[in-house]
């Protein structure tokens, strides 16, 4: 590259987006990227793709643990951002907007494909089909390439026929962090500041005997009466990531959130323990009287069945929701394979060959057929479960396009759903059953879910390098290494948590801790159903559905009250707290307004992105250090942590502190001021 064409390059990285980014264009009028298409800069380096490989691999091993433990997964693409600024940073050769575009776009490979992951694979290790690693990172791998391949053919209507038709929030969000980076180098010094802190915070707390992970206050007697008698009790998981977490949702998210947690806790167990206290034989699904069971075992044997009815029927309301959405979704698909655009000249507009795409899709159903035959189906069902397989993905992923591209939001859990229940239906037909039944319905639904949050996230990929400049075949081409190393960490962080923890709920007698996957739950509740002649708690489902369909008529959230019910309520009270810390920074944000109130806020968000990776990476090593057979928790413990007055009012004291360390470094820079 010239050095002028580097001069020219360097003062449009400089400049703000053009005027007409975000708005329709007027009849004749086209829109010219920052970087234009004349124009060269380093974009596909070695540098650009090792940064973002290494972040998709850092975020998708936390993003896994936090999605498995309170079923809400982390947002990766503006954290990187974040972090390819300051990195930019590093070298004598600052990066170019365009490498940073390749580091987000692959780093950010990895949320998409752990939330495809999470929502099937645990569900195999709560049915003791115990799948081999292999498996788990190739359905992953699959449905991953499946996304990538269908939504190239997308791109010139989503991202150029239809400019400034779309919001696209997260693209936009992106696209502003990269282009107003000249404050990335502090941004990306505090994002580590607190990934650090959180890290080594989470990483004592759930490893070892320090001080309690857990508050449940029954050192104090009223709280201990208040279990004993009405078996209410209350419980606090003082950890940071969910800390963070919460003040990511905000005050209003988290309030729904923990309102779940409050009925199920407050409400329904009470009622069960009340209707239930003077019967001396099991009710179906528990295992014992309702006389005889703790607030634990009431909430693990009746009231998660009712979040579970909950959830799959939010999930349900949010595809009726969506069928419009669908539908067009579904024409737009058709009518661009049918009328494909030829390939244009500028580097701007340049996508992978069709040929290539088409060959893509062909080796891909060829490996998915092969790992199909492994599973020792008929040839009836090994054919119609490829075809199930990549129907589902092709339409699944304009329909993930267009709701991201509107909303930012995946209908993920509906539309695995849908597939989780017409495969079994269909499938049972030609005698798929059992154990083979369930494992071979999970496997397709894990790679249709991977692929839809695939294609929806690279749909922002593509439309931030649509605003930037970016050259669309090397994104397209790099986003199959993401993918790579995404499914690749994601299906072995799963396979490493799975022998460390209970996925779903605790099994007697087995001491491993739990994490709850309550996405998987749902999807093992669909497949036992349909694949098994267990009996299933109808009645149970349908109260939940019955909940959701009552927030529905007043106009509430019913997905996120429903996860609040389903999860216990350790988790949804820090929630909660985190959304009451995100409350007061807005409000002294507010109070401050313009500049110093913008910054406050960014800082807000930065430290507790920091709290919720660093949270979840010193989980998952604490699972990691769980497999040496020379572990212990009490190679680590503090005197009094046996003592609970002590050892919970510590944890509560380091909590707060906790709270205070992000209050305080929000308002730094207005104080500095």
């Amino acid at each position: 590259m010239s050095e002028a064409s580097t001069r020219v390059a360097s003062d449009q990285e400089s400049a703000s987006l053009p005027e007409n980014a975000y708005l329709p264009l007027n009849p004749g009028e086209s829109y010219t990227p920052l970087i234009q298409a004349n124009m060269q800069a380093p974009e596909l380096t070695p540098r650009s793709v090792l940064w973002g490989v290494g972040l998709c691999v850092v975020f998708t091993v936390a993003s896994a643990y936090s999605t498995l433990k309170v079923g809400q997964g982390m947002e990766a693409g503006i954290p990187i951002s974040i972090l390819a600024i300051g990195l930019a940073r590093a070298f004598k050769r600052r990066s170019s907007l365009l490498e940073n575009v390749i580091i987000t776009g692959v780093g950010g490979a990895s949320a998409a494909v752990v939330a495809g992951a999470v929502f099937t694979l645990p569900a195999l290790y709560m049915l003791r089909l115990s799948p081999h690693p292999a498996q788990t990172v190739f359905i992953c791998l699959a449905g991953g390439c499946l996304g990538v391949l269908f939504v190239i053919p997308l791109r010139r209507y989503f991202v150029r026929e239809m400019h400034g038709q779309f919001p696209f929030p997260e693209a936009t969000a992106i696209s502003e962090v990269l282009v107003t980076g000249e404050r990335g180098g502090s941004q990306a010094k505090l994002l580590l500041q607190a990934t650090i802190v959180a890290g080594c915070y989470d990483f004592f707390v759930t490893t070892f005997h320090v001080w309690r992970e857990n508050l449940n206050l029954q050192f104090i007697p009223f709280m201990r009466a208040l279990a004993g008698r009405a078996r209410m009790e209350f419980n606090f998981d003082a950890i940071g990531f969910i800390l963070g977490l919460g003040y990511v949702m905000g005050l209003r998210s988290a309030l729904v959130f923990c309102a779940g947690g409050v009925m199920a806790n407050f409400v329904l167990v009470p009622l069960i323990w009340f209707l239930g206290s003077h019967m001396s034989i099991a009710v179906y699904p528990g295992s014992t009287p309702v006389s005889a069971m703790s607030a634990a075992q009431i909430y693990s044997s009746y009231v998660r069945f009712i979040g579970v009815g909950a959830i799959a029927a939010a999930g349900i309301v949010g595809v009726v929701k969506s069928l419009r959405v669908i539908a067009g979704s579904f024409s737009i698909a058709l009518r661009v394979f049918r009328h494909r655009e030829a390939g244009q000249a500028a580097r701007t507009d340049r996508d992978i060959p069709m040929i290539a795409i088409l060959a893509g899709v062909m080796a891909g159903a060829v490996a998915i057929a092969l790992f199909f035959i492994k599973l020792q189906v008929s040839s009836a069902v090994l054919g119609l479960g490829l075809l199930l397989t990549l129907l589902f993905a092709f339409f699944f992923a304009s329909v993930a396009a267009n709701a991201i591209a509107t909303t930012a939001n995946n209908p993920a859990s509906g539309m695995t759903m849908l597939t989780v229940i017409i495969s079994s239906v269909v499938l049972v037909r030609f005698g798929l059953s059992g154990t083979t039944g369930m494992f071979f319905v999970m496997a397709l639904a894990g790679m249709v879910c991977t692929a839809l949050c695939v294609s929806g996230q690279f749909i922002t990929d593509l439309k931030t390098g649509y605003w930037l400049g970016n050259t669309p075949a090397a994104q397209e081409k790099i986003k199959f290494v993401g993918v790579l190393a995404a499914a690749a960490a994601a299906g072995l962080t799963i396979v490493l948590l799975a022998h460390t923890f209970q996925f779903g709920e605790a099994v007697p007698g087995n001491p491993h801790p739990v994490l709850a996957a309550p996405q998987a739950a749902i999807m093992k509740a669909l497949v036992v159903g349909f694949m098994s002649r267990q009996p299933v708690t109808w009645l149970l489902f349908g109260i939940g559905a019955l909940i959701t369909v009552v927030l529905e008529m007043l106009g509430k959230s019913s997905l996120v009250f429903a996860l609040g019910i389903y999860l216990p309520l350790g988790l949804t009270t820090p929630i909660l707290t985190g959304g009451f810390l995100s409350h007061l920074v807005n409000r002294r944000a507010q109070a401050a307004a313009g500049e110093p109130g913008r910054r406050i806020r960014e800082r807000g968000v930065i430290l507790a992105s920091g709290l919720m990776a660093g949270g979840a990476l010193g989980g998952v090593l604490g699972a990691a250090l769980r497999l040496l057979p020379s572990f212990r928790e009490s190679l680590i413990q503090t005197p009094f942590y046996a003592i609970d007055p002590v050892s919970q009012s510590v944890s509560a004291l380091l909590f707060v502190s906790l709270c205070m360390y992000v209050w305080l470094g929000a308002l730094k820079k207005e104080n500095a001021a």
